[in-house]
């Protein structure tokens, strides 16, 4: 009996789980799959200004578009796991301070890191912040990201320098960001008439 009930817990928790988009690399596929989150993208872009291209690069490469992504924990021996790196969590991969920080100044005490309307939203703000700190255009996912992964301060002390990969995976989101800036030219009147429908 207690099996049975454990299962049935399981199968309910993985039944909450958002799937990933089936086609990652096609910003018109994903939010003709998950029709929501093109009506999110776009109010976060209205309201901090950042284009939905660059939102979408940033997920992508945080978390591949799963929601409740973690980094992996460290291993004793290769076998026995034991803690996680950082706190980092969800769709944009934020920790916990930062998520902190974020509910604090926007006064969404409600927001979680694993709603995807709430993590594009924490995009913009972020984005916006590093713009208003760090003089970075918007549009520049190149920069952008690598102030979303080093932090402001880091940021600005250059640590990224340091880190030829990190400088890599931030050039493969700028390619991403423009990528998906093409494919939306395609779609988004489409996109557009749908929202308008509903």
């Amino acid at each position: 009996m207690k099996r049975a009930v454990f299962f049935l817990f399981m199968a309910v928790l993985t039944g909450c789980a958002t799937a990933p988009p089936k086609n990652p690399s096609n910003l018109c596929s994903i939010f003709f799959e998950k029709e929501d989150w093109y009506a999110s993208a776009r109010n976060a872009q209205r309201r901090w200004g950042i284009p939905v291209p660059v939102q979408m690069a940033i997920i992508n490469q945080e978390s591949s578009f799963v929601d409740d992504a973690r980094p992996p924990r460290y291993q004793l021996l290769g076998i026995l796991p034991l803690w996680r790196p950082s706190s980092a969590y969800g769709y944009g991969q934020v920790k916990d301070e930062t998520w902190e920080w974020y509910r604090m100044k926007t006064g969404n005490g409600w927001a979680d890191r694993d709603e995807f309307e709430d993590v594009v939203d924490f995009i913009g703000w972020y984005v916006h912040q590093s713009y208003t700190r760090l003089g970075i255009a918007k549009q520049d996912a190149y920069s952008q990201y690598l102030a979303y992964h080093e932090g402001q301060g880091g940021f600005q002390r250059k640590t990224y320098l340091s880190k030829p990969w990190l400088l890599r995976v931030a050039q493969r989101v700028a390619a991403n960001a423009a990528r998906y800036r093409r494919q939306l030219i395609t779609c988004q009147a489409s996109l557009e008439r749908s929202l308008a429908s509903d």
